[in-house]
């Protein structure tokens, strides 16, 4: 009788939890199941940085990780049955589809337990409350908490494990094969030896400078790990713990960065509704538009706005993009072009090898004014003064628009003022942002008069 290691959003072997409870009793399947819900809603991006991810968790397990496609309400008993489980072990999920469908393999299971051991979370939503045992509403007050709280010891790493050798099934194989070449060209090197070489290059050599250097996206500032923890190749106590001794803002800087990550997780955990619909109610009502062509601009990276459209095309071709830019381009979607967040939020999540559905929804209520941010409807980023601020030699724009490469400095935020500002064929602007500036402001305050 062997138990079943289902990994989801933990793809790695150390400080795996669920997986040394899988082996407590003996050897272990370790399975992983193509969800046909989840794979059709993601974008060739998705889909490349997870087969390779799973190719590299293969390796790191010998070669013994199943593979099955279908529904997991349907596929995980199967496997328990084959085996004869004695129990199916999981990292908890807490997305709102994960909990229905963990809810339903459980049903489905019947007298075979699953077992959920961790999570994704260096503390698990729902874990960190306030005075009134209510959830945290805003961030600030939830950091503090969540820091008196603290994580426990990452767990330790299993030198061999005892794997018992499964076929996988031939569509999962195939599909997870044909989407490993379709990744984009700038994707990261997936698996958890590259996770913790870029995690000791950023420990080592930024993270001093990580609290001004992560606002620049011409610098190699951030951590670039989030890619890694959305699919759980590290664990973030993990990193927490290897960050040890060191000291100073930017150190504390990450720490409270991971402790955003956690923020809106809890917030999902306590709102699942606000997946997909408006955090607060006080915006419920605004007028939005839908104009398909400003849209199609945006998604392309043709706005017209060097900043916004050097984001959008960093996205296409690497999978990720600079989160201070994420703003930048989250701001124009919903203030410049008027439009609902989720149509930004659901792009974001089809191309973003990192694309939480908390972190990302959430970011993108804060910008728009929906979530939880305590003072949203003055702000309305402006996209040449954000560009000349935090790139203010142009190299991120020249970088990723190449019709500019030709405009020296901060002339590439504002190619309108250079004779020769576009005759590289760059598109003209598709709206004026002083007068979107104004009609956003007018339809909240119009919203929050009624």
């Amino acid at each position: 009788m062997s138990a079943v290691m289902w990994f989801r959003r933990d793809l790695r072997v150390r400080d795996q939890p669920a997986l040394r409870a899988a082996l407590a009793d003996g050897p272990a399947v370790a399975l992983f199941v193509v969800d046909p819900r989840l794979w059709k809603g993601a974008g060739d991006a998705r889909r490349a940085w997870l087969a390779g991810t799973l190719a590299a968790l293969d390796q790191r397990l010998g070669g013994r990780l199943v593979v099955r496609y279908g529904d997991p309400v349907r596929v995980v008993p199967e496997v328990a049955r084959e085996v004869e489980a004695s129990a199916v072990h999981v990292s908890a999920e807490t997305t709102p589809y994960g909990r229905r469908r963990d809810a339903a393999v459980d049903d489905a299971l019947g007298e075979v337990p699953l077992t959920a051991t961790g999570s994704p979370y260096a503390v698990g939503p729902g874990r960190v409350l306030n005075g009134s045992g209510g959830p945290y509403q805003v961030f600030t007050p939830f950091a503090k908490a969540w820091r008196a709280h603290g994580w426990v010891d990452p767990a330790p790493t299993p030198r061999d494990p005892d794997l018992v050798d499964l076929d996988s099934d031939d569509r999962a194989t195939r599909l997870l094969g044909e989407a490993a070449g379709t990744g984009p060209a700038g994707m990261p090197t997936p698996g958890e030896d590259a996770a913790w070489r870029r995690w000791r290059h950023f420990r080592d050599e930024l993270v001093t400078d990580y609290a001004t250097d992560r606002d620049k996206p011409a610098v190699d500032g951030t951590s670039r790990l989030s890619p890694y923890l959305h699919l759980g190749v590290v664990h973030p106590r993990s990193l927490l713990a290897d960050l040890g001794d060191v000291r100073g803002q930017g150190a504390h800087t990450f720490e409270t960065e991971i402790a955003w990550r956690e923020f809106y997780a809890d917030v999902l955990w306590h709102h699942p509704d606000s997946a997909w619909a408006d955090l607060k109610p006080a915006l419920q009502g605004m007028r939005y538009d839908e104009p398909e062509d400003a849209i199609e601009a945006w998604r392309t990276g043709t706005t017209g706005y060097p900043i916004v459209d050097a984001g959008m095309r960093q996205l296409l071709h690497e999978g990720w993009m600079h989160n201070r830019v994420r703003m930048i381009t989250a701001s124009f979607l919903t203030k410049d072009l008027h439009v609902w967040w989720p149509v930004g939020a659901r792009h974001f999540l089809d191309q973003l090898i990192d694309g939480d559905v908390a972190s990302n929804n959430h970011g993108w209520q804060w910008v728009a004014g929906t979530g939880t941010d305590a003072s949203p409807y003055f702000r309305v980023f402006n996209p040449v003064t954000q560009g000349t601020k935090f790139d203010p030699d142009g190299d991120y724009v020249r970088r990723w628009v190449p019709e500019l490469e030709h405009l020296p400095g901060k002339l590439a935020h504002e190619p309108w003022k250079s004779d020769v500002g576009y005759e590289k064929d760059y598109p003209l602007r598709i709206v004026d942002h002083a007068e979107e500036r104004t009609e956003a402001l007018e339809r909240y305050d119009a919203v929050r008069g009624r």
